[in-house]
This record gives structure tokens, sequence and C-alpha cells, in this order.
């Protein structure tokens, strides 16, 4: 079996048995897959004791958690963790049975060629992004906060690494070739720039990730592509779901 969800954001109330009783029926050879913004990596140094609890939690879990990459991520921390493969395509393990699914693999799974692409553009740095080294820190962090005004810290709260690499998306191109740019499912934290647009009336500027994976949406056959990142539960169209809190079942 193969469910899904959105942005957990480090909150894994959903998986306990009692929201989530289809655990009851599950094996380790079963799955959950999380559209980005899992927040399970996220203390600035090392694993604080909190993040051990939660991480053991998930992994004595019945099923297996899979998860691609959002931009509420901590990335000094997740790219430090070893690369493997698995099921076809790269992966880092942060625990036995919660796996990070790295940008542009093609993973088999259940007898379906899944695509997965993480990542995405914040939305919520109007007041922009901070230096912790700037020896005026101090001085722009309290305008901002009296302004009620969004921002982020670099390396604390925002990661240049939550947009892809020339490399990475290049490895996705390449990959997907290989298997004749056909897949059954595409998993991302965000949209393609067209679907990003529809969703929100134009309020959602393309980028470098949403234009690249508008190329994905015109150039690879699929069945359905899953997506988080803005926090809603919606069928956009037949083939394209928006995920937030709601564990649907695709295998």
């Amino acid at each position: 079996m193969i469910y899904i969800t959105g942005d957990c954001h480090g909150n894994f109330e959903r998986f306990n048995a009692s929201i989530f009783s289809e655990q009851n029926e599950m094996t380790k050879d079963d799955y959950v897959i999380i559209c980005g913004d899992f927040g399970g990596v996220w203390n600035k140094d090392e694993e604080s004791k909190m993040e051990t609890m939660i991480l053991d939690w998930l992994d004595c879990k019945p099923f297996t958690i899979l998860f691609v990459s959002g931009n509420h991520e901590n990335f000094d921390r997740l790219m430090a963790y070893s690369v493997e493969e698995w099921h076809g395509g790269k992966v880092q393990k942060i625990r036995p049975s919660v796996i990070h699914l790295m940008r542009g693999q093609v993973y088999e799974l259940d007898g379906k060629k899944i695509f997965s692409f993480g990542g995405a553009s914040s939305h919520d740095i109007d007041g922009g992004i901070l230096e912790l080294d700037d020896p005026d820190f101090k001085k722009k962090k309290k305008e901002l906060d009296k302004g009620w005004k969004p921002y982020r810290i670099n390396h604390l709260s925002w990661w240049q690494e939550e947009l892809p690499s020339v490399e990475e998306m290049e490895e996705g191109r390449k990959n997907l070739q290989k298997h004749n740019n056909e897949v059954d499912f595409i998993v991302t934290h965000c949209a393609s720039s067209s679907t990003a647009a529809l969703l929100s009336h134009g309020m959602y500027k393309p980028d470098l990730l949403t234009d690249y994976l508008e190329e994905i949406r015109q150039n690879v056959k699929f069945k359905k592509w899953f997506f988080g990142h803005y926090h809603d539960n919606r069928n956009v169209n037949a083939e394209e779901i928006l995920l937030w809190e709601q564990i649907i079942r695709i295998s």
C-alpha cells in the first residue's frame, strides 16, 4: 500500500493510530509519502532530545515514511546524511524507515514508478533574509518584529537550497528519459508555474523551480501529480492533487 499526505512542519499527530487507523493493517513494505516540509530534521546543529524522540517514534510505526524536501527544512543537516540507492533512486535514510526521497529520482514501489522533486520558494519573507553575522542584525530584527513583517534568518530558518541546483534539475531530466518520460506518480512540494497560477489566481509568480516543473508537466506522461506547500486539500484537476492534512491511498 502507498498513502500520501501534505506538509507536516514537524507535527506528526496525524500518524497516531487513533487518527490514521489504516496503519493497523500495514507493514514496513507499505509507505506513507509526505509532500515536503517534513520538518523532522530542523534543530540547528544536531538532533535535540525532542527530535530524537519524534524520529524514533516515526521509525517505530508499522509502515515506512518517505518524504521529499520542502522549503522549511534544515538543509545544512539534511545534506549531511549519506546517500544510497534504494528502489532505483537516491535516498537519505534519516532512520531505517524514515527516508528522504531526493530530487530528480525515479523509484519503483509496489509496481508503480514515482518521480520525486522537492523544494519550493519561501513566500513568508517579505522582510527579507537576515544574516546572523550582520553587525545590524539585532536592529533589523527588532524593526521587522515591530512591524510584524515576516522574515527568515539564513542557516537558521532559511536555506538557499530550498531551490534546486542546475545539477539536480538535469539529473531529473536524465532519469525521466531513462523511463521514456513516463511515470505513474509525480511527488513534489510546490506545483508547476501554470498550476500555481491557477491555484492563486495569479498571486504566486513563476520561479526557477516552478518553471522547471512546468517543463516536466508538459513533457512527461503521468497519471497523478501530488504536491503540498499551499496548505489546502484540493483536486486542482483530474491529474493534480494538492494535499495538506489529508492522508489518501494511491496504491
